[in-house]
């Protein structure tokens, strides 16, 4: 137990330090996605809401490459949908997905380019009580592991759609972090994309135990139908 809330409190106080710190400039945003994306490895999305303020330190990202990109909401064009790619970087775009989860992309790149970061994984770094309310059955590692789960313990859900990230006092912010280590970055395939699965635009810190698992693209099953005589 001791060793665990060290751990914590070592934790809890460099997330408040993070969040003190200067906000990215939305210039930081306004580059292709496959500078953008690996950039964001090590640095801090905030969340503040009624319930309390949660921080997580990022480990996993994928790029999207917008129109160019079958693998991107934005491949076949603008719709309701995805509108926000389409407008300027240093926004949230959040899209709910198999009816039941939420992920946040960050935009980048010139205005109008629809290029996006989604964000995988991190470590929750402050508001761990806030994080573990939202998610009771989850161990430290798996509070943020994923894209859905990150969204889940941070409280980020449509209403967080197209937020300005790069605003000060918004309530969704992404602050300087510790950039992870050159060394450590770690490139592959995207998880569960079909269209330009060769691509290796996910990106990860090698050996940090929140990054998660990578699954390649299974074709969903149609049901047969049958005619009775």
């Amino acid at each position: 137990m001791g060793r665990r809330f060290g751990r914590l409190t070592r934790t809890a106080a460099i997330g408040c330090e993070a969040m003190d710190g200067p906000l990215l400039p939305r210039d930081f945003f306004d580059r292709p996605v496959d500078e953008v994306a690996p950039s964001l490895l090590g640095q801090v999305l905030a969340h503040r809401t009624p319930e309390g303020e949660v921080a997580v330190r990022l480990t996993e990202v994928e790029a999207y490459a917008g129109p160019l990109d079958p693998a991107s909401h934005a491949y076949r064009g603008r719709t309701p949908r995805n509108a926000v790619m389409f407008g300027p970087p240093g926004h949230a775009y959040v899209y709910f997905t198999y009816g039941m989860h939420f992920c946040v992309n960050l935009v980048c790149g010139p205005d109008g380019t629809s290029m996006a970061v989604l964000l995988r994984a991190g470590e929750i770094i402050a508001g761990e009580d806030t994080a573990r309310a939202r998610r009771a059955r989850s161990s430290d590692r798996d509070l943020a592991r994923g894209p859905a789960r990150l969204c889940q313990a941070l409280g980020i859900a449509r209403e967080q759609n197209g937020l300005d990230v790069c605003g000060p006092g918004g309530p969704l912010t992404v602050h300087e972090g510790t950039p992870a280590d050159p060394a450590l970055i770690r490139t592959g395939p995207r998880t569960g994309v079909n269209g330009a699965k060769e691509v290796p635009w996910r990106f990860w810190i090698d050996g940090d135990p929140t990054v998660s698992p990578y699954r390649a693209h299974v074709p969903r099953r149609r049901k047969k139908v049958t005619v009775d005589d």
